[in-house]
C-alpha cells in the first residue's frame, strides 16, 4: 500500500497530511517575506555539484512531495490494482516535470538578467512569498468530499 492509497484510505492522515502541508506553505511564505529584504548572494560553485543540488531539491522537496501526493491521490481508485493506475499515473507526472522544468530554464535562459532582476527585487519575492501564504491557507480550509 503506498502514501497514496493510505491518504485515501484514511480520511483522517488525509486531515493530517493536508493541515501539515498548508502549515508548511504557510512558513515558507512568512520566512521569504521576512528574507525579501536580504541581500542574495551566490557561491562560486562547479557545474557538477549545481547538478547533484537541482536533483536533490527537485526529488525530495516536501513541496514537490506534496505536490503530487494532492494532485495524485485524487486520481488514485481503491477498487483498481494499483499497479494499472501508476503505468498512468508516473508518465502523466514525469511528463507534467519535465514540461515544468523545461519552461523553468527557457525562462531563465530566455530572460536572463531580466529574470535575475525580478527575483531580486524585493517586491516580487514578497508578492511570490504572499502567494505561498494565501496558497497555504486556501489548502488547509479545502474540505475533501469522499
Amino acid at each position: 500500500m503506498g502514501v497514496t492509497a493510505l491518504l485515501v484510505a484514511s480520511p483522517a492522515a488525509f486531515f493530517w497530511a493536508k493541515l501539515i502541508g498548508a502549515g508548511f506553505l504557510i512558513y515558507l511564505g512568512i520566512r521569504g517575506w521576512l528574507n525579501a529584504g536580504k541581500a542574495v548572494t551566490a557561491a562560486p560553485r562547479t557545474g557538477l555539484s549545481v547538478y547533484l543540488h537541482a536533483l536533490m531539491i527537485a526529488t525530495i522537496n516536501a513541496k514537490s512531495v506534496a505536490g503530487y501526493l494532492a494532485a495524485f491521490s485524487a486520481f488514485v481508485q481503491p477498487d483498481v490494482p494499483i499497479w494499472e493506475q501508476m503505468r498512468v499515473i508516473v508518465p502523466t507526472a514525469l511528463t507534467i516535470t519535465a514540461l515544468s522544468y523545461t519552461g523553468h530554464t527557457a525562462i531563465g535562459a530566455g530572460l536572463g538578467k531580466l529574470a535575475m532582476g525580478a527575483v531580486l527585487n524585493i517586491w516580487f519575492r514578497r508578492i511570490m512569498a504572499t502567494c505561498f501564504i494565501i496558497y497555504g491557507i486556501a489548502l488547509g480550509a479545502t474540505g475533501r468530499t469522499t
